[in-house]
């Protein structure tokens, strides 16, 4: 059986950068989180911790890690803009496979500039057991498996590489961390950035960045508790009608699993009336959007993200 404190002992035991110094991307999900605490625990204040905020980024996002990591658990945080950076280097691209390549390489060239400017050596990363097996396997490249560029110059510390979630959160709870950090859902590397089908435009990631807010607001408000649930939009307008005149909007496709490692995951059994509560704000709070959906696809043969 898994035991967390014996597992964040020897963890730490085996972190050794000497004086040297390491820089973690923070995201503020519990991978991340759990790996950042880890390491800080291990060599304390020569970590650095570097959010970058992408565009891709779940609503609130950068103002809650702050607020956690910099202002409650007092790490040494840095905040790093770079939205322009990533449309550019996304533009024209439709391919979800070459989205997270290249998501994860200039992630990485953000990582390198702080770390020549904090003289870093090592990249501590939050990967888990399922990003290098799906990677490895050909399911879907991990931007922290198969997105790291040739030629990286940071030597790689991976505490976690081989737990899956559910004893990731384990620890995150034997390290004493929030409840908001330890049982928080999910979230891809890309971000947003996977939950738009196709090509991406600052109009369609704003879409789906608040219609993934309003499903996840509606499934706290009817105490329900998925492993990971999620707003993606669906490629092209498609008919719809606003009072009586014909209109083009997008699709919402919102999901909803339940899984304990992410190998597999069970499509969850939502009430009714809160499918039907998320609909009408969808569509009423994004005129944009003109038909919501409701994907009812176990994993396996569906992935848990669409892209």
């Amino acid at each position: 059986m898994f035991d967390p404190k014996a597992f964040i002992e020897e963890a730490v035991s085996e972190i050794d950068i000497g004086e040297e110094t390491a820089i973690i991307g923070l995201s503020g999900g519990v991978d991340s989180s759990v790996a950042a605490a880890l390491v800080h625990r291990a060599v304390g204040e020569h970590l650095v911790a570097v959010f970058v905020n992408h565009g891709f980024m779940r609503k609130g996002e950068e103002e809650e890690v702050v607020r956690t990591f910099r202002d409650d658990l007092g790490m040494n945080l840095r905040v790093v803009h770079a939205q322009d950076r990533f449309f550019e280097a996304l533009k024209g691209v439709t391919d979800p496979e070459e989205k997270r390549k290249i998501v994860g390489e200039v992630f990485i060239r953000v990582f390198e500039e702080v770390a020549r400017e904090e003289g870093a050596a090592y990249l501590v990363q939050g990967t888990i057991a399922p990003d290098w097996i799906e990677s490895d396997g050909g399911i879907k490249s991990h931007h922290n498996v198969a997105g790291l560029p040739s030629g990286m110059t940071l030597k790689l510390i991976e505490p976690l590489r081989d737990l899956y979630k559910d004893e990731v959160r384990k620890v995150a709870r034997e390290l004493g961390l929030p409840e908001s950090i330890s049982e928080r859902m999910p979230f891809p590397g890309p971000g947003l950035a996977v939950r738009v089908i196709g090509e991406l435009s600052p109009e369609k990631v704003e879409i789906v960045r608040e219609a993934n807010a309003i499903f996840e607001e509606e499934l706290k408000k009817a105490g329900l508790k998925p492993w990971q649930a999620l707003a993606a939009l669906l490629g092209e307008k498609t008919v719809g009608v606003k009072g009586d005149i014909r209109d083009y909007g997008y699709t919402i496709a919102i999901r909803a699993v339940e899984s304990v490692d992410a190998m597999t995951a069970t499509a969850m059994e939502i009430p009714w009336d809160v499918l039907k509560t998320v609909q009408k704000r969808i569509t009423r709070e994004i005129p944009e959007v003109t038909r919501v959906m409701y994907d009812i696809t176990d994993k396996p043969p569906a992935t848990i993200e669409f892209e």
